[in-house]
């Protein structure tokens, strides 16, 4: 007889229930949030379980690689597609909510969430590591300037390795208070450049000796970021049996609503991950305006600005960008400059070592 089991996991405990496959509660448990204790749990059940289902959040891809490690069939479900199924119960408890998950394993009602590699979760740390430290650093900066223009103190307009000189040159007639409240701000704005600037040199040399991330290099307005970006968000690229597909997973195709007579088409559904999205924008917008060289691609997205307007345009562009390096990963090959071309048009990039 197959059983289902569902795991509502929290930050230290994690509710479990097994139902066979005419919806009867075989056992209903709580235990640690550890993979030897969930293991446990489902011991003398294990043989006969069909899957086991865990809702995807911050624990799901160390549950899943050692539950599946120990011969479970672990299943990490969409968060948003649980969330709505388990909002129809009348009490939001983990028991329900392990009982509900349970069930959605039975009659198969729940959408897989791919559970990326050991490799791509750390190169993925480094992104998110080194975007923080970039927006703290640009926050700490803007705090000084705004904070010396409350006593009429202007900075202007001055490079980043000019930055800190030039501020303790325009607070030299401040009061001593300022002058040591500035000079905390600049240690730890010096803390946060250094600390960038390695991580970013980090993602450089990965990039460099990685061949799949060079070979997108080829592709204009293509940087080390947005490359590595999309290589460790797609992880796997069989995964999509279209490329045209990869641009809806990101969230840049539109929102259809039909509904008896109303039918019509919304703004982009902003779904998938959001600074793969940015990145594949910001990719775009510097084929369209920055890149002076001919392209199919370009020609084809100032087509759509003629049509549609340039926000538009660069959408749809950031979208075909998607499927193109989806498929020049999956075939191997360069970025096409003309559809007649078969090669990239030119060296591959240079990719400069400085933040």
């Amino acid at each position: 007889m197959q059983l289902y089991a569902g795991l509502d996991v929290s930050m230290d405990e994690t509710s479990i229930c097994i139902v066979d496959r005419d919806g009867k509660i075989i056992k209903e448990c709580r235990t640690e949030t550890e993979p030897m204790a969930i293991r446990f749990a489902l011991d003398g059940y294990a043989d006969r379980l069909h899957r086991v289902g865990l809702e995807a959040q911050a624990f799901s891809p160390w549950l899943f690689t050692e539950l599946r490690g120990m011969g479970l069939p672990a299943i990490v479900v969409e968060a948003v597609h649980m969330q709505k199924a388990l909002s129809a119960q009348r009490n939001k408890t983990d028991r329900n909510d392990a009982r509900g998950i349970a069930h959605m394993m039975r009659v198969g009602w729940f959408r897989q969430v791919h559970v990326k590699s050991s490799e791509s979760q750390h190169l993925r740390v480094l992104l998110s590591n080194r975007r923080l430290l970039k927006r703290k650093f640009i926050d700490v900066e803007n705090e000084v300037r705004g904070t010396l223009k409350a006593f009429g103190i202007k900075i202007g307009k001055v490079s980043r390795g000019k930055f800190e000189a030039r501020t303790l040159a325009v607070v030299e007639a401040a009061l001593p208070l300022l002058q040591d409240l500035v000079r905390g701000m600049l240690a730890v704005r010096r803390m946060l450049w250094t600390e960038y600037s390695r991580l970013h040199n980090m993602l450089i040399r990965i990039v460099r000796r990685d061949v799949v991330c060079r070979r997108f290099l080829t592709v204009p307005g293509v940087g080390p970021v947005t490359a590595l970006a999309f290589k460790t968000a797609i992880d796997d690229p069989r995964r999509f049996t279209r490329s045209r597909t990869v641009g809806a997973h990101f969230g840049l195709t539109p929102k259809r609503f039909q509904s008896g007579t109303v039918d019509y088409d919304g703004r982009i559904t902003r779904c998938g991950d959001s600074e793969v999205r940015t990145a594949l924008y910001e990719a775009a917008n510097g084929l369209m305006v920055r890149c002076k060289k001919w392209s199919a691609l370009r020609a084809w997205g100032i087509g759509v600005a003629k049509r549609r307007g340039h926000k538009r345009a660069i959408v749809a562009v950031a979208r075909k960008l998607a499927a193109v390096l989806h498929r020049m990963w999956l075939d191997g090959t360069e970025f096409r400059w003309t559809q007649a071309d078969g090669s990239h048009g030119g060296n591959t990039p240079a990719i400069a070592m400085t933040a």
